[in-house]
């Protein structure tokens, strides 16, 4: 067997040596020349020896050695690794990231984490949906403003792309219909706090034909509850590590943010900026949905034209409002998402009105003067969900090498 020294204990004539891999743990017991034999907590070793049965241990074995070789040796750790949790402060552990990932509990974090990721897949191929792969290098920014990362691409400007979204809406156009990505995104924001990150991954959808953007809703509310189902099942071990339970899920609510204010100024007194919600609302609002209906996930629907990009419909029944939703959960919004315009007038006037050049988007907005039907998708921050899933307290413990305003290394 090859692995990790986890933990080592001499006694009088024995050593014990717990050696662990990718499936887990078993104990080792060093007898006769190899009894207290030096070796160091995470050096690589292997060992040749006889399983026997024992009922001393969780998983029922333990292994006599009749040989050991350390392949290659640790020095000294920067913190402990093989306690329930680090003891150290989060800067530390991510700048030593390699060794705080051999944690239990972070291992756990990530392989939950690729989980989540393989039931979207298993998800969205089983409701017709084709994976996509898009550039990261752009010449546009998808979703507007200013938070874009600039660079130099052989003479011209470029920036990293802050969303899939233009190149989802023109895959669906090309005759895919539903298309699916999960893939690296990127936004400039000068966030320093526990819920943001300057990269992060994104579950990315769209689909088209669609009748309305509820289809959206309800299509995301599916995913997310066959995601919960399939963790239920694939990573019991993990879960139980972290001490995590999944949560019973149904239909999610669905309010309008109007109605969101609402509920926030008559049931806590507070008062919201206009046209959004801040992260004090989202908590607030996910606290009245779970204690009021139980539910830890909440749509808010009908954000106004003026706070989303210029793409998204607008709602002709509710003027100034878009067919646009957040999906939060448990404080936080991970979604984004809703109906897109796919009529070129309207889509070319929606970009003037952002004060955008339509010119500079030709390649984009072209694609709609060729039939392109009703469609619209949603994109969820995978670091964000599985942030709020497990209780972490800051969401770069859900990113395996974080980027943030000021790390850019490991």
């Amino acid at each position: 067997m090859k692995g990790w020294v986890h933990r080592v204990r001499h006694l009088k004539s024995v050593s014990f040596v717990i050696l662990k891999d990718r499936t887990g743990f078993v104990q080792c017991v060093l007898e006769k020349q190899f009894a207290g034999m030096k070796v160091e907590n995470e050096s690589a070793i292997v060992v040749k020896g006889k399983a026997v049965a024992t009922g001393q241990q969780k998983n029922g074995v333990e292994v006599i050695v009749d040989d050991i070789h350390i392949l290659s040796k640790s020095e000294a750790l920067p913190f402990e690794v093989n306690k329930k949790e680090l003891d150290a402060n989060l800067d530390l552990i991510l700048n030593h990231r390699v060794i705080s990932m051999r944690n239990e509990r972070t291992q756990a974090i990530f392989r939950i984490q690729s989980a989540i990721t393989g039931a979207f897949e298993e998800f969205m191929r089983s409701k017709g949906f084709m994976q996509m792969f898009t550039p990261k290098l752009v010449a546009q920014g998808a979703e507007g403003g200013a938070n874009v990362f600039k660079l130099d691409y052989f003479g011209k400007e470029a920036f990293l792309a802050q969303s899939p979204q233009f190149y989802k809406q023109m895959m669906v156009a090309a005759g895919y219909e539903r298309v699916y990505e999960i893939g690296p995104v990127f936004r400039a924001e000068q966030h320093n706090s526990s819920r943001h990150l300057n990269e992060y991954t994104s579950l990315d959808a769209e689909m088209g034909f669609i009748e309305g953007f509820e289809e959206i809703m309800e299509m995301e509310n599916e995913a997310l509850v066959h995601i919960f189902q399939y963790l239920k099942v694939t990573c019991e071990k993990e879960l139980a590590v972290l001490e995590c339970e999944i949560p019973e899920l149904g239909e999610f609510p669905r309010i309008s943010l109007q109605e969101a204010h609402d509920i926030l100024h008559e049931s806590f007194g507070k008062s919201s900026p206009e046209g959004d919600l801040d992260g004090e609302g989202e908590m607030l609002i996910c606290k009245y949905f779970q204690e009021t209906y139980g539910s830890p996930f909440v749509f808010i629907t009908h954000y106004p034209v003026e706070t989303r990009p210029m793409y998204t419909m607008p709602d002709s029944e509710q003027p100034g409002k878009t067919k646009s939703f957040d999906l939060l959960f448990r404080g936080t919004e991970i979604t984004s998402g809703g109906q897109r315009i796919h009529e070129y007038e309207l889509l070319e006037k929606s970009f003037e009105e952002k004060g955008l050049n339509p010119i500079e988007f030709e390649s984009y907005l072209n694609t709609f003067r060729f039939g392109a039907p009703p469609h619209g998708g949603f994109a969820i921050g995978l670091e964000r969900l599985t942030s709020k899933l497990l209780g972490l307290k800051n969401v770069r413990e859900a990113s395996a090498f974080p980027r943030d305003c000021d790390r850019l290394v490991p």
